[in-house]
């Protein structure tokens, strides 16, 4: 029996109160302002839309009417797209920063969106199929197999795969996707002349086909992610003191690691490797609301849509033509991570 010296404290029932309440107001917050982000992007674009067409447009369009066409037909799809990569993305980067205990691992800079991207761009130069769920399945298989690749590398002599050798062996894979997915496109400009501006990473152009194809994947990750909050939690302490909790950090690293491909490949089928959500989101979270994963993924499941629409609808009109979001994320990303890590304010994984 452990002396009283060393018995682990327990919360009293008013401080867990609490910190259920703020979990609860958390998550209240972000979901409101994800409200306003949705209705933001139907309402604003390069198209003269009164507001009061817009409800209109969603629900019930008529044909005869431009404004209601335009918020139907082309911002529609583009907002519940928006909706589903931002929720896969930041899913992704969390759980993705909890396995790794590492606070800059990301689907981007551990090379798992460019591995999605090399794969759909293989599959499309040798059987040249224009299909949504060619893509997602091609992305699947890539971003598993640089996943794989990246674990390999960095798992290779002593110390195992640490935080450090996994953002540096990603980092060198990606490049090497990057490389030779401009290396394919080049070869045939006019095939991939379209694929150049999905590389970038686009919501727009997108048909409400893609919507559908996509989400049932992006829904089975984001339940799987979410049901590994717990042992996650477990995991941040230690193997060793993960399995003293009832944990098993073999199942926890394989099924987290089957959420975030599932979660990367459709976002990069269906809107190509955009860069900083995954990074940021779980990043800004954590600073201000704790190291928590019971509250730190259903925060970034809902943060990351309103950055990622928020950053679509200023390309809209930043430009007299558009932005790709890719751009806008990764412009505004750059400076606002540089600010959080020069300040340092954020908590320990």
């Amino acid at each position: 029996m452990l002396s009283p010296a060393r018995r682990p404290p327990v919360r009293p029932p008013a401080k867990r109160a609490a910190g259920r309440g703020s979990r609860l107001l958390w998550l209240v917050a972000i979901m409101a302002a994800l409200l306003l982000t949705v209705v933001a992007s139907l309402a604003i674009g390069a198209g003269d839309v009164p507001f009061g067409r817009v409800l209109p447009g969603v629900f019930s369009p008529d044909g005869d009417s431009r404004a209601e066409l335009i918020v139907h037909e082309l911002r529609l799809p583009r907002t519940l797209l928006g909706i589903v990569v931002g929720m896969a993305l930041g899913l992704a980067g969390a759980v993705m920063q909890a396995l790794t205990r590492n606070p800059l691992a990301e689907p981007g800079l551990l090379g798992v969106n460019g591995g999605a991207a090399l794969a759909v761009v293989l599959v499309l130069a040798a059987v040249r199929l224009d299909d949504v769920l060619v893509y997602v399945w091609a992305a699947f298989a890539g971003a598993a197999g640089a996943a794989a690749l990246v674990y390999m590398i960095g798992a290779r002599g002593r110390g195992g795969a640490s935080p450090a050798r996994l953002v540096l062996a990603g980092a060198a894979l990606n490049a090497v996707f990057s490389s030779m997915t401009a290396g394919v496109m080049l070869l045939s400009p006019a095939t991939f002349n379209g694929f150049r501006f999905w590389q970038v990473g686009s919501l727009g152009g997108r048909e409400m086909a893609v919507f559908y194809r996509v989400l049932p994947f992006v829904l089975a990750g984001t339940v799987l992610a979410l049901l590994l909050a717990r042992p996650l939690n477990a995991l941040g302490m230690g193997d060793d003191a993960g399995r003293a909790l009832g944990s098993s950090p073999g199942r926890t690293r394989a099924l987290g690691a089957l959420a975030v491909v599932l979660l990367c490949g459709s976002a990069t089928a269906a809107a190509g490797p955009i860069w900083f959500l995954g990074l940021a989101v779980p990043y800004i979270v954590r600073t201000v609301a704790g190291p928590d994963q019971r509250l730190v993924l259903p925060c970034s499941l809902l943060l990351a849509p309103i950055l990622l629409l928020g950053a679509d609808v200023i390309g809209r009109v930043i430009t007299p033509g558009e932005l790709e979001t890719g751009i806008v994320t990764a412009f505004l990303g750059a400076p606002l991570f540089a600010v959080m890590v020069r300040r340092g304010r954020t908590r320990d994984l």
